[in-house]
């Protein structure tokens, strides 16, 4: 199996940490790099300026996480890239995992919260139905 590039889906939960050190372990191994992707959902019925008080606490939010997972990793020599996208998560991590011809996707099997992941559709249920590429859970 020849990895080149694993998109990791973090949403900073314990399990997508456990998945970003899936992906760096992973990369190390095979020599890819990685792409931390984190995903921002816009509130359902979106107002011009709540959108953007959303998205400004995302991306402050996400780049506290970025740092700490840039700790983490310090010491693996791995290429990571990190990003926020907007939009629906699976929608999301689908799209960047076809773009950036990523050959792995690998996520947690729970987010943050179980009542949203009911009430919504489970994201890792939705990646693994119709991801362009391998898709490793980690539980």
């Amino acid at each position: 199996m020849k990895l080149n590039r694993i998109l990791c889906a973090f949403d900073g939960s314990e399990q997508s940490l456990r998945a970003f050190d899936h992906a760096v372990d992973l990369a190390q191994r095979y020599g890819a790099s990685v792409l931390v992707l984190a995903v921002a959902r816009l509130p359902e019925f979106p107002v011009e300026v709540e959108t953007e008080a959303v998205l400004e606490s995302a991306d402050q939010f996400y780049e506290g996480q970025f740092m700490l997972l840039r700790e983490r990793a310090s010491t693996a020599e791995v290429e990571i890239a990190y990003d926020v996208a907007v939009g629906h998560p699976a929608e999301q991590v689908l799209h960047r995992a076809d773009v950036d011809g990523a050959d792995l996707i690998v996520m947690g099997h729970r987010g943050q919260s179980r009542v949203q992941e009911w009430l919504l559709g489970s994201v890792a249920k939705r990646v693994l139905s119709y991801a362009p590429c391998a898709v490793l859970i980690v539980r």
